[in-house]
């Protein structure tokens, strides 16, 4: 009888887990479609140091159709500083740059993002695999690359992050 139970149980943990991952698949190719979302970063990896946890959930990358939203640290060399240090992340709206988004494999999606009207940042990189989580990568013109890890989010409130 505790086999029967059992067996039963861990049936209907799998296909809630199915169903939960095709649910997931399926909100992520949504907010991918519709440019609408927002990158979490949990953890940063810069060139020199080791992989850091992020304690602060406010740090992330928002992107609609008209308007891209950073608002994430860094951690490493700049070949010049910044005239006032508060300044010192990577903080910046563009509603000027280029969007191509192409299928990497069966599970995730390569995005760049190339900002038109910032100095600093060159071009964002973003790998979004269909459970949610992502990877992105910041190359930039006075500073090292760094290299986020986190998840994707439906952006609910668009465009509306000020500095």
């Amino acid at each position: 009888m505790k086999y029967i139970i059992t067996t039963a149980m861990l049936a209907i943990l799998a296909a809630t887990t199915i169903h939960a991952q095709k649910k997931d698949e399926t909100a992520v190719k949504q907010m991918l479609a519709t440019k609408n979302f927002i990158f979490k970063a949990q953890s940063v990896s810069p060139q020199v140091g080791g992989l850091r946890q992020l304690t602060s959930s406010d740090y992330d990358l928002s992107v609609t159709n008209d308007l891209i939203t950073s608002w994430l640290p860094y951690f490493g060399r700049a070949y010049s500083a910044p005239i006032d240090p508060a300044d010192g992340g990577i903080k910046f709206t563009s509603s000027k740059f280029e969007y191509s988004q192409s299928k990497k494999n069966k599970h995730s999606w390569d995005i760049t993002i190339r900002p038109k009207d910032v100095s600093d940042v060159q071009a964002l990189y973003l790998t979004v695999f269909d459970n949610g989580s992502a990877s992105l990568r910041v190359n930039s013109i006075s500073r090292q690359s760094i290299s986020f890890l986190g998840y994707i989010t439906e952006n609910k409130n668009a465009g509306k992050k000020a500095f």
